[in-house]
């Protein structure tokens, strides 16, 4: 087989580059000359993580879908600290994604199974009042495409981005209590009216009826003439106050100061 190359990434004061090679191998190269320096082994499936040390030109991190998270050493082509990310019942998860905090102290990563995995000095407490389980009750709902091919709400008939702030629910889709939804950038200074979103009962794909936040009113209900749900009316009229500002903010753009001389127009 030959090896490819599957990540590379130059370590913080460019004198060195680290390959990463399906047969899962790292390489430590010097930059200037391209002369091999080391092997690293430890790695036992393919590596697609490879993150420098923000200030600190010896130290890179590495992580790959056999689960194990490596910070090595690479002038010294040695490893310095190994985590192997083992799920209680369910073997390991395949490290996708891995970033160090700006000031190097931390260093969080995501894995196969949905998990944020943070590491670093001091102890847990700060992350103990967060839920084990946190999504946006926005995550699974439907998209359409417009004329122009741009993604749109199926709901709202807005662009992604551009809608409220979505509730926070856990894997089953129940809403979080109050003081974690205003976790939500944007829902900081919510009355606590708004910030209660309405339960309802749902069929899951195998069948499975289960309570959790109705958030989306498709077009089968309007035609129906269901009622809509408190949650929809909150994000209809969050998103009418957003637009009218939009429109105020353009309006007041577009008028600028008048000279008295207006251009002559042909009659």
């Amino acid at each position: 087989m030959k090896p490819k190359v599957t990540m590379i990434a130059w370590n913080q004061n460019d004198n060195y580059v680290v390959t990463a090679v399906n047969n899962h191998l790292l390489k430590v190269w010097n930059s200037c000359t391209g002369q091999l320096l080391h092997d690293l082994v430890g790695h036992a499936d393919e590596v697609f993580v490879l993150e420098t040390h923000p200030f600190d030109d010896r130290i890179m991190l590495s992580a790959g879908h056999d689960g194990n998270i490596f910070i090595w050493d690479i002038t010294k082509g040695t490893k310095t600290k190994h985590y192997f990310n083992m799920i209680e019942g369910q073997g390991h998860g395949a490290v996708f994604d891995c970033k160090f905090s700006p000031d190097g102290q931390h260093f969080a990563c995501t894995d196969s199974h949905g998990h944020l995995l943070i590491f670093g000095f001091g102890c847990s407490k700060p992350y103990e009042r967060i839920p084990d389980q946190m999504f946006f009750h926005t995550d699974y709902r439907p998209l359409i495409r417009d004329s122009n091919n741009y993604v749109l709400d199926e709901q709202t008939q807005q662009a992604p981005h551009l809608m409220p702030p979505p509730f926070l629910v856990d894997v089953d889709g129940n809403p979080h209590p109050t003081k974690y939804q205003r976790l939500v950038p944007g829902r900081e200074n919510c009355a606590d009216e708004h910030l209660i979103p309405q339960l309802g009962y749902v069929a899951t794909s195998d069948g499975e009826v289960v309570e959790q936040v109705i958030g989306q009113q498709t077009v089968d209900q309007d035609e129906q003439g269901l009622e809509p749900s408190i949650l929809d009316g909150m994000i209809r009229q969050l998103q009418l106050e957003q637009d009218q500002r939009l429109g105020v903010d353009q309006e007041s753009a577009s008028s600028g100061p008048q000279n008295g001389e207006g251009t002559p127009r042909r009659g």
